[in-house]
């Protein structure tokens, strides 16, 4: 691999006499690695990624586009390295305890996705995302992962600061040089250059000093990127614990992990950890915000959408139920208010889970309740699709299969529902959004 002669300079400093084996890792293939959604009853004979409960490894790269399973949300294909962040969480915070989230740059998703699986219900997830062509991914990946408790905004990080001590924990995958990406993406070499990676560092300087009024006390920050570049991972930071407004979370980290130590936070290298290039830090606030004054008038949903929406779903209790447009949204109930205070005050694109829509007295069910682990697939007749069925219901095909009962079914695929169909006696109606179709040929 031809790297850029002032990156070589830098990492040769920077790793001494294990630069050689640095470069060696870069010319060998990239492990492959997936998240399995804890809820869906997914499995893999892969190896476990011992930092990452749910990460696997495979000893192979499939077809993930021709995998029913991708599309129900039953997995999640994630470099390793960036796992680490169930570690920092899980030991910066108490994750049983209802805490409110936020994912400032989070297209196109994995990290959120990550955190959805790790917070409890209680809690509240904002995913955002600023750059408008990112957000429709992003809202791809949080519905089909399937939780009411996440919102997804398209705002710049200064809309945030007047969010003041909002947010119980704060995570910043920063755009950065890309240096740890150089193995997987070639082009990522080439684009390389010591003024892009200062540029790089304004922003995340930027990033940070708009969303840190955000965070409340004792909350923790969980700053990440994919480079080795110290200006844009540790001294991004030192700014905060120079002025003795944060301090460093140290997180217990198997040493034969691979992960090496920085001066603040933590460094995968490809030629230490089975991944790519990562750094990752935790800091906790020590300075006092105040938080804001939570206040939105309760919303209220029309009462025959709501007597319909609740038998769909497994735990209608613990929602809450607000209009938009004919379209019937679940929330859940202990952060309602804080929902309609944040769409107030954001460039809200998505918020809890869409149910279904009114028309004309009859409910309409939504995609997102199909893939959720809010559904109650008791409610729904089930229709099973063998591989070939299922990728045809995936591509939107028409499906021919002989069926003598009528109405609205799940179409499911290894017992896991893959999206609607809409049974009409003679014929079924394909509901999958054609947006979402696969256009992938075999």
């Amino acid at each position: 691999m031809m790297l850029p002669a002032a990156f070589e300079h830098r990492m040769r400093t920077q790793l001494g006499m294990y630069y050689d084996a640095f470069v060696h890792a870069l010319g060998s293939e990239s492990p492959t690695s997936i998240r399995l959604h804890p809820q869906k009853g997914y499995h893999t004979d892969g190896k476990n990624i011992p930092w990452c409960q749910q990460g696997y490894y495979l000893p192979a790269r499939p077809s993930f586009t021709l995998d029913p399973l991708l599309h129900a949300g039953a997995f999640y294909v994630q470099e390793a390295s960036s796992m680490l962040l169930e570690q920092a969480l899980r030991q910066s915070v108490d994750v049983t305890q209802p805490l409110v989230a936020l994912d400032v740059s989070a297209a196109p998703g994995g990290k959120s996705t990550h955190l959805l699986s790790l917070l409890s219900h209680d809690s509240l997830l904002v995913s955002n995302e600023v750059i408008r062509s990112r957000v429709s991914i992003l809202s791809e990946n949080i519905q089909k992962w399937g939780h009411a408790n996440a919102v997804v905004t398209q705002s710049d990080p200064d809309h945030f600061a007047a969010l003041a001590g909002l947010f119980d924990v704060i995570v910043i995958d920063a755009p950065c040089s890309g240096e740890g990406l150089f193995r997987k993406d070639a082009h990522a070499a080439m684009e390389w250059s010591v003024d892009n990676a200062r540029l790089c560092s304004l922003r995340q300087q930027r990033i940070i000093q708009s969303v840190w009024p955000a965070l409340a006390e004792g909350g923790v920050l969980i700053y990440s990127t994919c480079t080795y570049n110290p200006e844009e991972n540790e001294r991004q930071l030192q700014r905060l614990t120079q002025a003795g407004v944060a301090e460093v979370v140290p997180l217990a980290l198997d040493p034969a992990w691979g992960v090496e130590p920085r001066e603040i936070g933590y460094q995968c290298y490809p030629h230490r950890v089975q991944g790519e290039g990562f750094y990752l830090a935790v800091l906790r606030k020590t300075k006092a915000t105040k938080p804001p004054a939570v206040y939105a008038k309760a919303q209220k949903a029309n009462r025959l959408a709501i007597e319909k929406a609740s038998a769909w779903l497994r735990n209608p209790q613990r929602l809450s139920f607000q209009e938009q447009g004919d379209l019937l949204l679940a929330v859940p109930a202990d952060h309602q208010m804080l929902i309609s205070f944040l769409s107030g005050r954001l460039k809200v694109v998505q918020r809890g889970l869409a149910v279904g829509r009114l028309k004309h007295d009859k409910m309409i069910p939504e995609h997102a309740l199909a893939v959720s682990v809010e559904v109650n697939k008791e409610a729904f007749a089930n229709l099973h699709l063998s591989y070939a069925e299922a990728i045809a219901y995936l591509r939107k095909d028409v499906l021919n299969l002989a069926q003598e009962s009528k109405g609205f079914a799940l179409a499911t695929y290894q017992n896991t529902p893959l999206g609607w169909v809409n049974l009409l006696g003679s014929r079924i109606n394909n509901l999958y959004p054609a947006d979402w179709r696969i256009r992938m040929e075999r």
